[in-house]
Parts: structure tokens; sequence; C-alpha cells
């Protein structure tokens, strides 16, 4: 059973029905008691940083993160999830993460004129190591981007970056934590296979 954890932000049901699509059990975790027979979890996000992190404590999910990260639990961060996985943002002020990759949150500033902020569309990714959840991926796939922030990791985490004016890490990936700046739910065939990739972890 793959967890998808409510903490009152991000598009939940989508993620959930895609990972249905590719025949997985998937079910919106609403508390601590739904965390039975699950095998792997998934933070969505989309917003704002600092809103995020102060939901995910609200609604007592930072330890019960911890634990399972700890435990070896295949987890994975999904867009403005993958940014809370960093330890610091710098969205709208200095906001801590949840600290399980090292590195921070920086706003994206293109030079060139044509290039909006957010970064929004289809964009490539390409690989810069092997990396679990992009198995099967060709390298320069596209996928489906909604951001204004990047994560800007301070270790070797990043397993394939994408082209704004400059490179910017969009999947990430160290031990059982896994990262992605696109939209897999959003992203066609190549989104819904990452998907697959990520539930066939937790066997």
């Amino acid at each position: 059973m793959i967890g998808i954890i409510d903490y009152g932000m991000g598009n939940l049901m989508s993620v959930q029905k895609a990972f249905e699509k590719m025949g997985f059990k998937a079910k919106l975790l609403k508390n601590q008691q739904d965390l039975e027979d699950v095998k792997s979890m998934v933070l969505p996000g989309v917003g704002a940083f600092e809103d995020a992190i102060d939901s995910l404590k609200s609604f007592g999910w930072i330890e019960v993160i911890y634990d399972a990260v700890k435990a070896g639990m295949p987890f994975l961060g999904i867009c403005l999830g993958m940014q809370l996985l960093f330890e610091e943002s710098f969205e709208g002020g200095h906001f801590e993460g949840l600290g399980l990759i090292k590195g921070s949150v920086r706003k994206l500033e293109p030079h060139q004129k044509n290039l909006k902020v957010p970064h929004m569309g289809w964009n490539s990714v390409k690989k810069t190591r092997d990396s679990r959840l992009l198995a099967n991926i060709p390298d320069n796939t596209d996928f489906y981007f909604v951001h204004s922030y990047y994560c800007d990791p301070r270790e070797n985490v990043t397993t394939g970056v994408t082209e704004y004016d400059g490179l910017f890490s969009s999947c990430i990936e160290k031990y059982n934590v896994f990262g992605v700046q696109f939209h897999p739910e959003k992203s066609s065939r190549f989104g819904l296979h990452i998907l697959k990739n990520f539930g066939e972890m937790a066997g």
C-alpha cells in the first residue's frame, strides 16, 4: 500500500489515481491511524514552503516522516514535497525544512527576458547518474513543471537536471528518499512510469 500524506496541500487525488492507474493500491493518509499496511509514502505539495512546513507540524507528520525514512521505507517528495526534504528555504523569508537532504531552496531568477517565473510547462530531464526512480526512462525526457523555486543540494544526491537559464536539480535520490521537482502525475506515460518505478520499490 502506498500512503499519500494529506496535510492540506497538493493534488492528492490526482497522485492517488495515477498510482492506481499503474496497478498499485494507494490511499490518502489523513492521520497516523491510517498508516496500517503502508509500505511506502509520498509527500506531494503545491503552494508556499512556509505554509507547507507549518501544516506538516500541525497535522503531526514530522516525526512520522522521520520514523518512516529511518526505517527504510521508500519516500517520494513531489514538487513542493521535494523542496520540503531540504534543510532550508528562502521563499518569503528563511524557513527550516525537514533536513533529510543537505541544501537549500532558492528562487528561480533567469536572466533571459523570454524566461518567466514561475517555470511552467514541459521541460526535459537529463540524467546525471543511475537512478532507480528514472529506470527505463529515456534521457532528456520531457516532464511537466510548475514552480518558482528550485533545490540546491550540498551533497551528491542529484540524479537528473533541467535547464532553465542554468541547470537545477530536478530529480534526487538518497538511499530510500527520492524527489522530483516536476509533476509525474501530469507528465503522460513517462511520468506514470516514474510512479511505477517508485511503487515497485516497496515490493
